[in-house]
C-alpha cells in the first residue's frame, strides 16, 4: 500500500475513533453542553474531512480532472457552512465554547498521531 493511501486511511480510522472517545469523555466528566460541544465541533471536522477527502480523490481522477477554482469553491462552501453552524451554536449557547473547541481538535490530534506512526514505521524499517 502507498504511503499516501496508508495515512489517509489511518488519519479517517482515527478521527472516527477519537470522535467516538472524545464525546463518551465529554459526556462522562462534564456537563452536558461540555458534552454536545465535543460532539458537535467533532462531527463538524470530520465530516468536513471526509467531504475534502471525496472532492480531491474525485477531482484529481485522470478521466475527470476537475478545475483548481471548482474544488477551491466546494472548498469555501463548506468552511463559510462550518463557520455558520459553529457561530449559530456559540451565539445561541447550545453548547460549550471549549468543547467545541475539543471537538475541533479530533482530526488535527489523528494527524498527530499519524505522524507519529509514520515515524515508528520507518524507523523499524531502518532498524532492520
Amino acid at each position: 500500500m502507498e504511503p499516501e493511501q496508508r495515512i489517509i486511511r489511518f488519519v479517517t480510522r482515527a478521527s472516527m475513533v477519537l470522535f467516538l472517545l472524545a464525546t463518551a469523555a465529554g459526556f462522562a466528566l462534564g456537563p452536558v453542553k461540555f458534552g454536545l460541544g465535543v460532539a458537535a465541533g467533532g462531527l463538524i471536522v470530520t465530516v468536513n474531512f471526509l467531504l475534502l477527502s471525496r472532492t480531491l480523490r474525485k477531482s484529481l481522477k485522470p478521466d475527470r480532472l476537475a478545475t483548481p477554482g471548482s474544488v477551491l469553491a466546494k472548498y469555501y462552501l463548506r468552511f463559510v457552512i462550518s463557520a455558520v453552524v459553529i457561530a449559530v451554536l456559540v451565539a445561541g449557547r447550545l453548547v460549550h465554547p471549549v468543547g467545541l473547541f475539543v471537538g475541533l481538535s479530533v482530526v488535527v490530534a489523528s494527524m498527530f498521531l499519524a505522524l507519529a506512526n509514520e515515524l515508528k514505521h520507518h524507523m523499524c524499517k531502518e532498524a532492520s
